[in-house]
């Protein structure tokens, strides 16, 4: 059977006008009762019908969705809770896979999304002459990546500060020897690594602790690459007895690693990692939580509002809260071992 709109609006126990308002991102429905709505309409399965709409407004009702790494857990996340919200409201997604320099170059030389699609919502960072491509299409765009950029909605978290929080609790536990598992900037031009980086390098200034570059090694925002960076790292002279990974991925490695080095956590070395994956909590890792998915839904329902709204000026910048963690793999380090 067809879902109407009058069954979420049954279900949620409003009126079919604030469902179709709260799935169109309209003004008039509290943040709390949209949430509720886009929820209850995923669950039931109902898709707005967009044919009468469609000729009347012009729009093709579909949405263009870049992302660099559709596979990647924080970008899969994100495009998940982002579909669910545009398809409750009627509208399609429409996918670019860019993970190559070579796909990237081709997507903004042809720019191949002109005129089909009403919005984007870009997951990765564009270069200047990238941003301006997209600039040109004349349609709304959003991000969860990165930070405030002319023309762009941006729903993000202070990276920055989230790193100072993770490094500050290994500090206040004694930590001296505090390594660091990180992700590169390029060539897909993230911000998060060197923004993570800064908060890393704050915390130890304010402890007076000197930086050590021997101290960071780079784990491409991956298990793999976590396992082989925390290698790298017990491979040093004098090896960290405290850690904190850019992300939960690579702590997961750097944890796999030390399993693998027959080394206790935390009893031997203190590992800390962003984004609470949601394997962290098995796992026990101590972390910085982030609202991945309700990045997504918020980029998503702004779209939808500047849709419906495009005189409501320019776009401000989001920022959504996080909050630390503390779960099993910190603790003081061994008297021994601290430097």
């Amino acid at each position: 059977m067809t879902v109407s709109i009058t069954d979420v609006a049954e279900a949620t126990g409003v009126s079919a006008s604030t469902v179709s308002r709260a799935l169109r991102g309209r003004s008039g429905v509290s943040e709390q009762m949209r949430a509720r709505i886009v929820a209850v309409a995923a669950d039931l399965g109902y898709t707005a019908s967009r044919s009468a709409s469609s000729l009347a407004s012009g729009r093709t009702y579909t949405i263009g969705v870049v992302v660099p790494y559709v596979g990647r857990w924080f970008f899969g996340t994100v495009l998940d809770a982002a579909e669910k919200v545009f398809s409750a409201a009627g509208y399609d997604v429409l996918l670019y896979n860019l993970g190559s320099p070579e796909a990237r170059k081709r997507f903004f030389t042809k720019l191949p999304i002109r005129k089909r699609v009403d919005a984007v919502l870009s997951l990765l960072i564009p270069d200047p002459e990238e941003a301006a491509a997209l600039c040109s299409l004349g349609v709304p765009l959003a991000t969860t990546v990165g930070g405030a950029r002319p023309g762009f909605t941006v729903v993000g978290i202070d990276d920055r500060g989230g790193a100072e929080s993770a490094v500050r609790h290994l500090v206040n536990l004694g930590h001296r020897r505090i390594g660091m598992i990180s992700g590169a900037s390029e060539p897909l031009h993230w911000t998060t690594p060197l923004d993570r980086r800064q908060g890393y390098l704050d915390v130890l200034a304010d402890a007076g602790i000197e930086p050590d570059t021997a101290l960071e090694a780079d784990g491409g925002y991956t298990v793999e690459g976590g396992e082989r960076a925390m290698t790298e790292l017990l491979a040093l002279r004098h090896p960290p007895t405290a850690v904190f990974a850019q992300s939960d991925e690579m702590a997961m490695g750097a944890l796999r690693a030390l399993r693998r080095h027959r080394l206790r956590v935390p009893e031997d070395v203190s590992v800390v990692g962003f984004d609470d994956h949601e394997l962290s909590e098995v796992v026990g890792l101590t972390t910085v939580a982030q609202p991945v998915a309700a990045q997504g839904r918020e980029a998503a329902r702004l779209l939808l509002t500047r849709l419906d709204g495009p005189d409501a000026g320019p776009p401000r910048p989001v920022e959504m809260p996080i909050r630390f963690i503390l779960r099993e793999t910190t603790a003081p380090p061994h008297t021994g071992r601290q430097r």
